[in-house]
């Protein structure tokens, strides 16, 4: 069985792309982030990129950067604004 690639990613490498994240129930990622950024406030609903349910993590302050390897950011549930992926 292969590892996923985000099981051996070098988390000490800095991110060497960047996207305008668009909310979306339906889109999956072509590969995890590395990071999100919030740059407004509110709740941000995600799936992790190991799998399972959806997690919303509420009060997610303006200009967060947060270290989550995610394959989908929700438009139901998410509030926050201006969220940009990192890879």
């Amino acid at each position: 069985m292969a590892t996923a690639a985000y099981l051996t990613a070098d988390a000490t490498v800095s991110a060497h792309r960047a996207s305008a994240v668009t909310l979306s129930d339906a889109t999956i990622f072509a590969q995890p982030t590395r990071a999100l950024y919030v740059g407004g406030y509110g709740n941000l609903t995600v799936d992790f990129a190991d799998g399972g349910a959806a997690v919303t993590f509420v009060g997610v302050p303006a200009g967060s950067l947060l270290p989550f390897q995610v394959t989908r950011v929700y438009n139901t549930g998410t509030t926050a604004s201006s969220i940009v992926a990192l890879y």
